[in-house]
C-alpha cells in the first residue's frame, strides 16, 4: 500500500490529515484513474455519514470531479454499501463514500468504489496516490470551461438502498421485536424504515445525529447501552451499527453479545443446508476466533483466512468463487446479494433466518464455543508501526508468547490500517494466561516504540 490509503480507504483527522485540499486532488486523480476516457463526462456518486466534517469534504471531492469534467451526483447521508450498490444501480463510473466508519467524530475518511461496485484494488489506489504525491501529471486532463462537470442530487438514493435490501429478505420478520442502535450515524435514515416496512416492531436507540456524536458511547464500538437495554426490555434481538452501517454486531434477547463470528457460523451452517453456501467454504480472517474455525471443522465446513480487512475477504471470495464471507468486527458479506459488507442486510438475513426457523438467538449462538480473546491497543506513530515489523525486542516477546501458548492458542500482533495502533490479540483456553500474555507484550511495544 502506498502513503495514503490503508486497509479501508484514507482515513484521518479532518481539517489536519483529511484536507480540502486533499479531498479535491483527490476527487481528480480518482475521476481520471477510474473513468473511461472516451466518456467526457464521467458520472461519479458520492456518499456521507453524518460526521460534521462530511459536507466539507463532499464540497471539496465535488470541486475537484467537476474540474477534469466529471458530473458529480450527490446522494446524502447514505450508508456505505448504499454507495455499492447505486454506483451499478445508477450505470455510474465510479462511487465514493465519505466517512471514517467506526472512528469518532473528528476522524473523516474516503472509499472508492469502481463502476462494477466493488472496493479498489492495491493497484489502483497506487496510481491514484502517485498522481496526489506527484509522480504523475494530469496537468492535461483539464477540459475548458464549457467542458467543466455539474452537480446533481440523487432524490431516491436511500428509497431505492432500502428496496435492494428488502429484495435480498424472503421471510418476513412479522411478530418480532428488535432495538436498533443506529450509532448517530447512515443507519439513522434507513434503519427504521427498512426494519419497519419488513415486520418488526422497532424501537430506534441513537438515531438522532447533531454531527458530533456519531459512534459517541454508542453503535457496535460501544455495546453496553443496547446490551442493557435488551435486558431491561422484552425484546427478540438488539442490532448495533457502525457510523457507516457496513458492519453489525447483535445482542441476544438474554442481553448476550453477539459477535461477527457467531453471526457467521449461524448463516454458514444455514446457507449449507440449502446449497446456498459455495463450496462449502467461508473466508474469514487471520483474527477470525479459533472457536470459528472448530465449528467449521465439526460441520463439515472449510475456512479461508486472509489479511484482517474486509477488502481481502472478498478478494479471496472472488477469486475463488466463495459466496459468504466475513469479520468478527461485523463485516459480512454476502456475495449472492452485495459487493461489499452490509450491516443492515446482515441484520436482515440473521433475523429472517430465526423467523423462519422458529428459533431464539440465544439457542442459535450456542452452535459455536468462542475461545477466550484478548485485545490491547496501543497508541503509536506512524514511524512506530513501520518500526514494529523490525524491532527485536518485540519480536522476541511474540515469540515467547507464541511458544507458551503452544498449539492450544496463538497470538497476533499486527498494525490497525484505519487508526494509529497496535493491535495485540491473544487468543487461547486459558482466559488469565492470555491476558497475562497480551499485557507483557504490549508492555514490550509500549517500552520499545511508543
Amino acid at each position: 500500500m502506498g502513503r495514503l490509503f490503508g486497509t479501508d480507504g484514507i482515513r484521518g483527522i479532518a481539517n489536519q490529515d483529511l484536507t480540502c485540499e486533499l479531498a479535491t486532488q483527490l476527487g481528480r486523480a480518482a475521476a481520471c484513474v477510474l473513468t473511461n476516457k472516451s466518456n467526457r463526462h464521467p458520472k461519479v456518486l458520492i456518499g456521507k455519514d453524518t460526521r460534521l466534517s462530511s459536507d466539507m469534504l463532499e464540497t471539496a471531492m465535488a470541486s475537484g470531479l467537476c474540474s477534469v469534467g466529471a458530473s458529480v451526483v450527490t446522494l446524502g447521508v447514505v450508508p456505505t454499501p448504499a454507495v455499492a450498490y447505486l454506483v451499478e444501480k445508477y450505470k455510474a463510473d465510479a462511487g465514493i463514500m465519505i466517512s471514517a466508519s467506526h472512528n469518532s467524530f473528528e476522524y473523516n475518511g474516503i472509499k472508492i468504489f469502481s463502476g462494477d461496485g466493488f472496493k479498489l484494488p492495491d493497484d489502483l489506489e497506487e496510481r491514484i496516490e502517485d498522481i496526489i504525491l506527484g509522480k504523475s501529471d494530469i496537468s492535461g486532463e483539464y477540459p475548458d470551461a464549457a467542458g467543466i462537470g455539474t452537480v446533481t442530487r440523487a432524490e431516491n438514493a436511500t428509497r431505492d438502498y432500502i428496496d435492494h435490501v428488502k429484495s435480498t429478505v424472503h421471510f418476513s420478520l412479522d411478530g418480532m421485536k428488535i432495538a436498533i442502535d443506529t450509532a448517530n450515524g447512515s443507519a439513522s435514515t434507513t434503519a427504521e424504515t427498512l426494519f419497519t416496512e419488513l415486520g418488526a416492531q422497532v424501537t430506534m436507540l441513537n438515531d438522532q445525529p447533531d454531527g458530533v456524536n456519531v459512534n459517541r458511547d454508542c453503535g457496535s464500538t460501544h455495546m453496553e447501552g443496547l446490551i442493557e437495554y435488551v435486558k431491561t426490555h422484552p425484546v427478540d434481538a438488539g442490532v448495533a451499527f457502525d457510523g457507516d452501517a457496513d458492519r453489525c454486531l447483535m445482542v441476544d434477547e438474554l442481553g448476550n453479545f453477539v459477535d461477527g463470528d457467531f453471526i457467521m457460523a449461524i448463516c454458514a451452517l444455514d446457507m449449507k443446508s440449502r446449497g446456498k453456501l459455495n463450496h462449502n467454504t467461508v473466508v474469514g480472517t487471520i483474527m477470525t476466533n479459533m472457536g470459528f474455525q472448530r465449528f467449521c471443522e465439526d460441520n463439515g465446513i472449510h475456512f479461508e483466512a486472509t489479511k484482517v480487512g474486509d477488502r481481502y475477504v472478498l478478494e479471496e471470495m472472488l477469486l475463488r468463487g466463495f459466496s459468504f464471507g466475513g469479520e468478527q468486527s461485523g463485516h459480512v458479506i454476502f456475495r449472492d446479494f452485495a459487493t461489499t459488507g452490509d450491516g443492515q442486510m446482515t441484520a436482515c438475513q440473521l433475523l429472517s433466518l430465526l423467523r423462519r426457523r422458529e428459533a431464539k438467538l440465544s439457542s442459535m449462538a450456542t452452535l459455536m464455543q468462542r475461545f477466550p480473546q484478548t485485545i490491547v491497543n496501543i497508541q503509536v506513530s506512524p514511524e512506530g508501526k513501520l518500526a514494529f515489523y523490525t524491532e527485536p525486542k518485540v519480536r522476541s516477546a511474540i515469540d515467547e508468547a507464541a511458544e507458551i501458548l503452544g498449539r492450544d492458542g496463538r497470538i497476533i500482533v499486527r498494525p490497525s490500517g484505519t487508526e494509529p495502533l497496535l493491535r495485540v490479540m491473544v487468543e487461547g483456553k486459558d482466559e488469565e494466561l492470555i491476558r497475562q500474555l497480551a499485557e507483557k507484550v504490549a508492555k514490550t511495544v509500549r517500552e520499545e516504540l511508543v
